[in-house]
Formats: C-alpha cells, structure tokens, sequence
C-alpha cells in the first residue's frame, strides 16, 4: 500500500516537473520579443479634437476615432458593475489570468471538437486590454499564450484602476462608437451617468460582438443578451429583484443622436485645422484631444458670407448670363412630370447652390416661362424676373435687351431660381413665382478682425466652400492697388509732411533705361488737378501725386514701411511699387490698416486664442500677458484691474491719427462715398488695379477692420468702370450697416498732441472768413500752417544731423 503511494506520489511529481517546466518553456519561448508592455502606463487613446467659436458653440471637430476619454474616477458605478458581470467578475482579484474561466473554457472546446462552434475565449479583461493595445486578432492557440503572458506582465506594471479605464475608453462597441462614453451617445444619446439599468447593461452586452448584438438588425438576440446582463446583475446582488424585473421588461430603443449644432463657418475652420497641423502635427490635431478656443464672432461671421454671396451675385447681374447650370437628356418629354423628375433628380449636384433652389424649364410663354422642382412642384419665372439675364459676352459686356423668355431660356434647362414676392415697384406676384438667379463666376473675399488685438472675428474666403477650398483671405497673393498710397503718406508724415502740404498733379514721365518705353503713370480719371493737397490726393486716390511724394521721400523708405507693417515680405525699391503693384493678402494689408487705427501698435492676427491639452493645460494663448488679479472666482466689485499694453510701436500716434482723419475724408469726400450710408464714423480706401482685374476696400471702424476683395480666381477685367469704389465698396457698406446696426457711434480716438484746426479744403491754409470749403485738419505740434507753403514737385529727403530736411535731386528713382 505504500509502495503504491509512494508510486502515485512520483507520478504526481513527476508531472508536476513536466508541467512546471512546460509552463517555464511556454513563458521563455512566447515570452520573448512581446510588445513593451510598460507604455501603457502612459498611454493615451486617440480622442478627437475640438474646436469652438468665440461664444462657446462647437465650430469642428477632428478624429480618425470619434471617441471621448472618461477618467475612471468619473465613470459610474453602474456602467461599470455592468462591463464587470459581462465580461470579468474576477476582475479585481485575478493575476491577469482567471484560471478557473480558462478550464472551464478548455472543457467546452473540447466537448465541440469536430462541431463548427468557434472556440469559447476565457479572456480577462486584463487579456482584452493586452490584445487590442499590444496584439493582433488572429484565432490561435499562439496568441492566447502572448495574450496571458502580458496580462500578467500588465497587472504587475498597472493598477487594477488604470488597466480598467484603458479597456472602457479603447474598446469598440459598433454604431462607430469608441469607448463606452461614445457609445452611450450613439445607442441613446446620453452621457454614461444618464444611462438606466437596461441601457447600461446592452451596452456591456456588445464587446464580444457588437454586429451580432445590433439593435436594429438583430434585435432579439440583442435583447437576449442585454437580458442575461441584467441578470448577472442580479445574480451578483448588485441590484434588486424588482430593479431587475423591470429593466428586463423595457423594450430596447435606440435613440438617434440629436445633431450637433456647428457653427457655420468653412474656410474659418478650415485655416484653424491648417494651423494646428502646422503647429502640432497630424498625429496631435486628430488624436490628440485638443480643446480649441477659436476669436470667431458667429453673428460677424453670419453676415460676411451673406454680404459676400449676395454682392458678388449682384455684381455678376449687372453682366449677363452665362446659360443654364445644365440640360436635360435630348428626348426627355417635359410634358410628363415623373419623366422629368426623374432626369432632374440625375442630374450631378451643382456646387455652391447654398440656399437657392434648383429647377427645371417644362415650358415657355410670353410673358413667364414654366418651370419645375424635384419634389414635383411647379412654379413660374415672370418675364419681369428674366431682364437682366442679357447675353454675356467676352470683356464682361452684355448683349441686346431682353424682351422674350425665349431670349434666356430653352425647355429642359436647368436653373438656379428663388421664391419672389413682388417686383421691383412692390407690386405683388401671385403665388410660385420665382426669380432667375445665376452662380457667380467672380469670387472674393471679407476678414473683420479686433484692430486692438489682432483677434479674426469673422473670414468668408469665397462664394462657396464646396465649390472651391482656396482661400482668398490668405491664399490669394493679390496686387491692392491704390489700397497700398495710405503707408506712402504715412511715410510722409512720419518724415515731416502734413496733411495740408501741397503736391504738383501734373504729368510724370521717367526714362527706364534705354530700350524700354517711358513710365507715364497717370491718374484713373486722365486729367490733372494742378497743386492738391496731401489729403485730396489720398481722398480722390490721385496716381500721379502718389508717386511724387514716393520719388521725395524715397521708395527705401515706403519699402521699409510695408515690411514694418507686414504688408509684403519684401518690396521692391521701384516708383511703381507706391501704387500697389506689390503682391499681398487681404488679411496682410487688413491687419495693416488695423495697426493705424488702433494708434500705430503691433498686432499679430490670430484665429485661435487659447488651446489646451487633453488634460486641460493650456499650452498655447495669443495674449500672453499675465495679470495675477484678474480672479473671477475672487472678484469683490474692486476696481478692473489694469493690464501692461505691451504692444510694440510701428509709427507716431500722431501720424497714425491724420491718416485716419484722411482715409475718413475718403468716406466723406472721396472714392468711398457710397460708405456714407451707413451713418457711423468709418474710414477706408479703395483699391483698383490695372485694367480693372483687382478691387478692394479696406476700412475700419474705430473698434472693427474690414477689407473686401473681389475679383476673378485668373486674373481679368471685371469689366468698364468697374472699380473699388462700385465692387467692393458696397459689400464693405453692406457689412459694416449690419455689424455696427445696435452700436452706439463712437468718434475715432484722437491721440495726445493732436490738434484739430479749421482750413481751407482746396489749399490747406488756415481757414478765413467767407471760405465755402472749411474742414477740421489733424496737425501734430509745431506743424499748423502759418502762411504760403510751397509745392511738392518731386525732391527728396535727406537726413543732416537726424534731422529730415528738402533736397533736390531724383532720391527713391530706380
């Protein structure tokens, strides 16, 4: 009987060894060249990016997996105690292995050998976090053993916690879902904490399948598992009988996710994601969870691509039209509306139609032409609607009048068209009436931004987004034209000129050398004006006194000048630069403008103005000034405190001011009359360049910079006499009549030193008794006018001791 014992005591032994030694083998063999484990200590999950507007609201959202990180200090207990029961009920005590589930794992594929049943997994969740994190999902007896072996090499590097909120925020449980948190709002459009006892429990029910699970689809077999959570539940005292009972018997309902509200604004958001991949990478921006504060204005926003769409439409009436956006197939009869309907709805979608509606000509009359709508609804385009679709023809010019709905359309056309009311004298239409619209073929752009901070309120960088991505805010290198004489005078004043000093409008030539024709500028009305001052040169924008003062003051100087103010990179040193033939953005030369109004400071402009990290660490602001007692939290009605404005100078206050003054007079007096309609202080400058291909208006409010321009993507002539001042000029009215609608008129800021006295428009001398035309100027100290000045007729400037005094000679030719 011992003997026996003892035998069967050796035989355990034995295979005790063998098996010890088998698992050490097992461990050396599949233990080495595992994945390092040790990273999920720092691990992070991909969670999208987030970008917000200015008041708060989402504006875009970044991610190649659309999943939201909970902490586990933040997950519920019930969401939990659900994955829990479903998944690993050993969880919390288990090495990473649970022994006991592996057996009874074991016995079952060895019952279903030679069946079609996949093998049964015994997988921890420890095991789940190694596979998605270190592994593959290749089925095989190799990878289970990997799989165990990390598991516990994961458990002794992480808290049982960690390991936990890694698996709740990776794992995928269909619907697109990401992590349980994403998953609640998909199923149910609900945070984790918001989810019942059923909900939470068919969301636990999904990680082992989630497609044969789908509510949907499969929703018995949904609802079964979902059921055999709750009673595991049960089962685990984790709630009551009568809880239990209940959430088996509610019905399983998904709910569709409310739509998130975005604000509208693509080629803003679209420079955002450009700049933070610039500034982080791909990696970072899509996975990285970024929070976002954008300086979008919504409202601002709103009205800049209202006012930018509906101008370029009216500019694009007043030359012709083009023809349909696209026919009909040759035989559809018009005649039978399900025939019709159906080519309509083949037709490719037409890009930029935005809140117009597309349509069809059935038919013609004399006096309407018949039209039609997807949904199968008719309307009529009165022939009233139809007279200014004249023929387009080359140079932007226009063909005979229209007096025919036959003159404009053919039936099968397909057109852009919106409801109307009533014609031009308000006269009523009757109901389905509609007016004749056309996609525009010229574009442009508008930018308002804070000229105190620099900060982009608002960006429409063309007609239509989904017609075109480029960006004609900041992509578009442009000449501005006459936009560009405010820094030539600047420059001027700056080096001892005064708004009143008097400049020879009369014919310029210089000789460029031999072989080449004479440079004959000249100004866009033909004529010459005899001695003008500085003021009416830059009110009326007068070519030819631009590039006197430019050839006296020296083009180093005005080069200079639009490097400091960030216009252009580097200017040529060439008279023809003072009138605008350097290159630039609108949001360069916009940004220009603000740092006169804003009294000669430096402002970087900025479309961002705070982002902080997955962790909520700001780690980047655009205002960078500290101010210790600005605490929210801790205010007591004590007084605001008072923050350094550290902003660098440009120019003098002082000359900064009469530019101001003189681009208010352009307003008031000049090439930008038709701004005076909106009836608040506001100064601004036209821009048109050569043959009329480029327009511009850049302009400001005391608070607000705006620039406007239009213009074709490949540069031509936007047709006769089409200039800043009628282009552009009214979609900067249009804007600033609705921006500034509820704001009180604040006058622009007058700088110490600054005096404001009464002289004569036409000379620039004191004002005396009996002159019609009396205006306040803007003088700097030392600089009223005392008596006859002389006329500038092109010398230079040359500086004796640091002091800036006349010259003669050619300074600035090249």
């Amino acid at each position: 009987m011992f003997r026996a014992l003892l035998t069967i005591f050796g035989i355990l032994l034995v295979v005790a060894i063998a098996g010890a030694g088998g698992v050490l083998f097992i461990f050396h063999n599949y233990g080495r060249g595992l994945p390092e484990y040790r990273q999920l200590a720092d691990y992070e999950p991909p969670v999208m990016t987030r970008v917000y507007g200015g008041d708060g609201r989402l504006l875009a959202e970044y991610a190649t997996e659309k999943r939201i990180f909970v902490p586990i200090k933040a997950t519920p207990k019930r969401v939990i105690q659900s994955f829990l029961v479903a998944e690993d009920k050993n969880f919390y005590i288990h090495p990473g292995v649970d022994v006991l589930s592996v057996i009874r794992a074991a016995l079952t594929n060895v019952r279903n050998i030679g069946s079609s049943n996949r093998p049964v997994g015994a997988s921890t969740i420890t095991q789940q976090v190694a596979k998605n994190f270190l592994l593959t999902n290749e089925v095989s007896w190799k990878r289970k053993i990997k799989e165990a072996i990390l598991a516990f090499r994961i458990e002794r590097a992480l808290s049982k916690d960690r390991i936990l909120e890694l698996y709740l925020n990776e794992i995928y449980l269909g619907f697109g879902s990401y992590g349980v948190a994403a998953a609640a709002l998909n199923y149910f459009d609900k945070s984790m904490d918001e989810l019942t006892i059923d909900e939470a429990a068919f969301l636990a029910a999904l990680p082992k399948a989630p497609n044969n699970y789908h509510p949907v689809k499969k929703p018995k077999a949904a609802k079964a598992r979902r059921d055999w959570v709750i009673g595991r539940l049960l089962v685990g005292g984790l709630i009551t009988p009568a809880e239990a009972e209940l959430a088996a018997a509610r019905p399983l309902q998904v709910r569709q996710r409310s739509a998130t509200e975005y604000i509208r604004a693509d080629y803003f958001a679209e420079e955002v994601r450009r700049q933070l991949d610039n500034r982080y990478g791909e990696e970072k921006l899509y996975k990285g969870g970024l929070s976002v504060r954008t300086t979008l204005d919504p409202r601002l926003q709103a009205i800049a691509d209202t006012v930018l769409r509906e101008g370029l439409e009216t500019y694009d009436r007043r030359h012709g039209w083009r023809g349909p956006v696209a026919r009909l197939p040759e035989g559809t009869r018009l005649d039978v509306k399900i025939e019709w309907r159906r080519a309509l709805a083949k037709i490719p979608p037409v890009k930029g139609v935005g809140s117009h509606l597309l349509a069809v000509v059935i038919g013609l009359r004399p006096d309407d032409a018949l039209i039609g709508f997807g949904d199968g609804a008719s309307g009529r385009i009165p022939l009233a609607e139809m007279k200014w679709a004249r023929p387009w023809m080359e140079n932007q010019k226009r063909g005979p009048k229209v007096t025919s709905p036959a003159n404009v359309l053919v039936p099968g056309d397909v057109i852009v068209v919106d409801p109307v009311t009533a014609n031009a004298k308000g006269v009523a239409y009757p109901a389905g009436s509609y007016g004749l619209r056309q996609l525009p073929d010229v574009d442009g752009s508008i930018v308002a931004l804070d000229p105190h901070t620099g900060r982009i309120l608002a960006m429409s960088g063309g007609y239509s987004y989904e017609r075109s991505q480029f960006n004609r805010v900041t992509q578009a290198m442009r000449q501005p034209g006459s936009a560009f004489k405010p820094f030539v005078y600047l420059a001027a004043l700056d080096h001892g000129y005064t708004p009143s000093t008097l400049i020879l409008d009369a014919p310029f030539v210089i000789d460029q050398g031999p072989g080449l024709p004479k440079w004959r500028p000249a100004n866009y009305t033909k004529k010459f004006y005899g001695p003008s001052t500085m003021r009416l040169g830059l009110e009326k924008s007068r070519n030819l006194m631009t590039v006197r003062l430019a050839q006296t003051i020296g083009m180093e100087a005005i080069s200079e000048y639009a490097q400091r103010f960030g216009i252009v990179d580097f200017l040529p040193e060439k008279l023809a630069m003072a009138l605008g033939s350097g290159e630039t953005t609108l949001l360069r030369i916009t940004t220009a403008y603000a740092m006169l109004v804003n009294g000669g400071k430096r402002i970087t402009p900025t479309l961002i103005d705070r982002i902080q990290d997955r962790h909520g660490e700001t780690i980047f602001r655009h205002d960078r000034r500290n101010c210790v007692s600005c605490r929210a939290t801790i205010w007591t009605r004590q007084e605001t405190p008072a923050i350094a404005d550290t902003r660098k100078p440009v120019t003098k206050p002082g000359s900064a001011y009469q530019v101001v003054s003189m681009l208010k007079g352009v307003v008031e007096r000049g090439t930008g009359r038709r701004i005076r309609a909106v009836g608040k202080p506001l100064a601004g400058k036209t821009g048109t360049t050569n043959a009329d291909k480029d327009t511009w208006f850049i302009g400001f409010s005391p608070d607000l910079a705006v620039g406007v321009f239009v213009g074709f993507d490949t540069p031509k002539t936007l047709g006769r006499r089409e200039t800043g001042s009628s282009v552009a000029a009214p979609l900067f009215r249009d804007f600033m009549a609705a921006a500034l609608e509820k704001k009180k008129a604040i006058p622009f800021r007058i700088p110490p030193g600054i005096r404001l006295v009464r002289v004569n428009a036409a000379t620039g001398e004191l004002a005396r008794a009996g002159d019609k035309k009396v205006i306040y100027e803007a003088f700097k100290p030392g600089t009223v006018p005392t008596g006859r000045t002389e006329v500038l007729e092109g010398e230079s400037w040359t500086a004796e001791r640091n002091v800036w005094q006349p010259a003669t000679g050619t300074g600035g030719l090249y």
